[in-house]
């Protein structure tokens, strides 16, 4: 497949999602909810270059590039392979008869980061495959086509506010209805506003994948007991409709304070949800005159914070040199803000015909 030329090559980027402020509100046991999220690079990238099927083998390959995997995904078979939740999507979405399609998938953003860095793949594969037929996915069934394959699909547990993130891209308010159905709200904020929280904000990676299911499993049978209108789950979702008061207000400091509102009300679910690595991060960032920080997605061991390091600049680099000094493993994430969400475009192979261009798609 590899030595001929492709007849399309289709391509996409997804960004992951922090601060997830009112996580856990978008979930199945809590039945409503209101999640404030920034949607940032880095992205997930996925790359389909289409050949015409010209046999009976097998026609839909994957290459996992940060895994090392390539292998032939064979959709009418029981049972998953190496990488479920990639081929319960292609499953899922499918790939039309008479095509051979050869898929590249990328995260630039570490494994297990608790930044909806799964759900990103996922809107990515599905809005590359939706691009092999006639018609579009908006970025709000996208999203919902990614969270099927994941609570559907495979059974697992997953709110729906990271896929949204993902989808739309930019600052989001996202209220929860009734689960899983969800509503969208941009978040407009003046550019200078914009470029503050860009400079202000770091995401800081604690240096291993997120991994705390027996402790989220003991928070959910909690929380289901205690109900959807539990004192618990409503600490939650105050802090989004504080995050978006703040953000559009351009008030910093109110922003900051409901990330630590929320870190906070995370702990009382469990203390287990804020881990002692996450606790030493957090006060390295207190003493150089951070303004906020928030345990990103349910928290635990492993994953990310964001942080919100104040109007000093110097401050910043200085408390970023000291987080990554105090262990080896902590790092500095770069991030850019997301302002497009889910993209797809179709780039040109060899000689195009005459008057064709490269399309895009949103």
């Amino acid at each position: 497949m590899t030595e001929r030329k492709p007849i399309r090559v289709i391509n996409a980027l997804a960004p992951i999602r922090i601060c997830d402020n009112g996580g856990w509100t978008d979930t199945w046991f809590a039945k409503y909810g209101a999640v404030f999220n920034i949607a940032v690079s880095p992205y997930a990238e996925v790359q389909a270059a289409v050949y015409p099927q010209e046999d009976a083998s097998e026609r839909i390959w994957l290459d996992v590039e940060n895994y090392g995997d390539r292998y032939a995904v064979g959709v009418e078979r029981e049972g998953w392979d190496r990488h479920p939740l990639l081929e319960a999507a292609i499953k899922q979405v499918g790939v039309p008869p008479g095509m051979a399609v050869e898929i590249s998938i990328f995260s630039q953003a570490p494994s297990g980061a608790s930044t909806g860095t799964s759900a990103a793949v996922t809107v990515a594969l599905v809005g590359t495959l939706d691009c092999l037929t006639p018609g579009r996915m908006g970025p709000h069934a996208a999203a919902m086509a990614a969270h099927q394959v994941e609570t559907e699909m495979l059974g697992r547990q997953s709110g729906i506010q990271d896929q949204l993130g993902s989808a739309y891209g930019g600052i989001n308010y996202i209220t929860v209805s009734a689960y899983p159905e969800a509503q969208v709200t941009p978040i407009k904020i003046a550019e200078p506003v914009w470029w503050e929280l860009e400079r202000e904000i770091a995401l800081i990676y604690l240096g291993k994948s997120h991994d705390s299911s027996h402790v989220h499993e003991k928070v959910i049978a909690r929380l289901e007991d205690a109900g959807p209108d539990s004192k618990q789950l409503e600490d939650l979702r105050e802090t989004a409709a504080r995050s978006r008061q703040a953000l559009v207000a351009g008030d910093f400091n109110g922003l900051g304070r409901a990330m630590i509102e929320n870190t906070e009300a995370q702990a009382r679910l469990h203390p287990d949800l804020i881990s002692a690595d996450a606790r030493r991060v957090i006060a390295i960032a207190r003493e150089h005159g951070a303004t906020g920080w928030k345990v990103n997605g349910a928290g635990g061991e492993g994953g990310s914070l964001t942080l919100l390091c104040g109007p000093n600049a110097a401050a910043r680099r200085a408390m970023l040199r000291e987080i990554e000094t105090e262990s080896p493993l902590w790092k500095n994430i770069p991030i850019r803000l997301d302002r497009y969400g889910l993209r797809r475009w179709e780039s040109g192979y060899g000689e195009r015909r005459s008057g064709q261009g490269i399309r895009g798609k949103g």
